[in-house]
C-alpha cells in the first residue's frame, strides 16, 4: 500500500462524506488496478478484490461503508512504519 494511495482515499473521502443524500457515491477507482499480494489490497484504491468486484451491486449506503473502511485502512496505513503492510 503506497502513502500516495492513502492521501487520495483520505482527500476523496471527505469528498464522499460531504455528498448530500441522494447524491451517486463515486468509486475510489484511480485506475491503478494492480493487487497487492501481501496486503490483499488495490494499490491504487486500497480495496480488495472483493470490495472492487461487488461495487457496482452495492447501493449507497453500501458505497459509504466501503469509504469508511477505505479511510480506516489509509489512516492505519499512514501510523505503519514505511514498508510494512497492512491490511
Amino acid at each position: 500500500m503506497t502513502s500516495s494511495a492513502a492521501r487520495q482515499v483520505r482527500r476523496k473521502l471527505r469528498e464522499v462524506a460531504a455528498l448530500p443524500p441522494g447524491q451517486p457515491v463515486p468509486s475510489p477507482c484511480v485506475c491503478i488496478c494492480r493487487i497487492d499480494p501481501r496486503t490483499g489490497l488495490c494499490d491504487g484504491c486500497l480495496r480488495t478484490i472483493d470490495e472492487v468486484a461487488g461495487w457496482t451491486s452495492l447501493d449507497d449506503a453500501g458505497k459509504r461503508a466501503v469509504w469508511q473502511r477505505l479511510g480506516e485502512r489509509a489512516a492505519a496505513q499512514s501510523s505503519q512504519p514505511s514498508g510494512e503492510p497492512t491490511a
